[in-house]
């Protein structure tokens, strides 16, 4: 996407790391000099250790106490991967193991060929599905490699608008519009290209003060994201990870997000759950996976529950003010 007037947040897409034609450039073993290969299936929204592969049996790889696992990665992988356990999310000090590692000296030799100067980068899942939990999946990574499965996606805006676009595409409003475009299994840079994505210029100071705590909150969960942190005006520790708290800032964003939109208490009822509106036996159905995942989990379609409480509360004044 060239920098335009048709692109306000001067876009530049990238994929970095082809998984199979750069399979030579691959190290199954960390090393000085070396940094992690991420993978799509190692993030989630607002999340950079999502996932992560298990160490082979010559070693053990990040835990408690691990502070250099991320400076010099551990031992090398399996070819298994699981989700982090609430536990290890917990530390700051955990990083995730990667399949593979790469030489630093040619991460630094592509972003220096985008310009890219920032000690972060922010993508998002190619694969995905609209019968999934959630369409759109991105985060912010720290600055290492980076697999095409995983496109990355570089703004010219400063940070704190960049945080904003990543909560925008996070939220659920964006998610609904991304399950009605999306055909396949792919998350395309056509798709991306095509989701209405509210311009730069249409934050006002005060929505900027509400979303970035909470983006920086929900994202810096570990010390590998200092330098992302910084950019945000954050020189201390990274913040404690709580689900409670973490899903109560992703409902409060979610509302906001829904009123940035014009949208009413109605739609976004409709966007939450087609049938809380229209009636139990309307066809439609959006979220369906987050509800029967939340109901098995928690006892109720727990999302639904806050992001509507959450938009009271700015309705009445009670968090925040447009």
């Amino acid at each position: 996407m060239p920098l335009s007037d048709n692109n306000p947040w001067g876009i530049r897409f990238m994929a970095m790391i082809h998984m199979a034609n750069d399979s030579g450039l691959f190290h199954a073993t960390p090393a000085p000099g070396r940094l992690p290969l991420y993978e799509a299936k190692m993030i989630h929204q607002f999340d950079h250790r999502w996932a992560t592969y298990l160490p082979s049996p010559s070693g053990v790889s990040g835990g408690p106490g691990a502070a250099n696992a991320f400076r010099l990665g551990g031992a090398g992988a399996d070819g298994t991967s699981r989700e982090l356990t609430e536990a290890e999310k917990a530390d700051p000090a955990f990083a995730v193991t990667p399949r593979y590692w790469v030489e630093a000296a040619e991460v630094e030799a592509r972003l220096k060929d985008k310009g890219w100067e920032r000690g972060w980068l922010m993508g998002w899942r190619d694969i995905t599905n609209a019968t999934n939990e959630r369409t759109v999946i991105a985060s912010v990574v720290p600055r290492v490699g980076v697999g095409h499965t995983m496109p990355l996606f570089m703004t010219s805006q400063k940070p704190a608008r960049a945080a904003a676009l990543l909560a925008n595409l996070d939220s659920l409003t964006l998610d609904f519009i991304a399950r009605v475009k999306v055909g396949g299994t792919h998350l395309t840079y056509g798709y991306l290209k095509q989701f209405p994505i509210l311009p730069p210029d249409r934050y006002s100071d005060a929505d900027l003060a509400f979303i970035v705590p909470r983006v920086l909150e929900l994202t810096y969960s570990a010390r590998d994201l200092a330098p992302w942190a910084a950019d945000l005006g954050h020189s201390g520790e990274p913040f404690p990870w709580d689900p409670e708290r973490r899903a109560q800032l992703r409902a409060e964003l979610d509302a906001w997000y829904a009123r940035l939109y014009g949208l009413s208490r109605d739609e976004l009822r409709y966007i939450l759950d087609p049938a809380d509106v229209m009636g139990d036996d309307y066809p439609s159905e959006t979220f369906r996976v987050l509800k029967h995942n939340e109901i098995r989990e928690f006892g109720e379609y727990r999302t639904r529950r806050l992001v509507l409480a959450a938009w009271d509360e700015l309705e009445s004044g009670l968090i925040g003010s447009r």
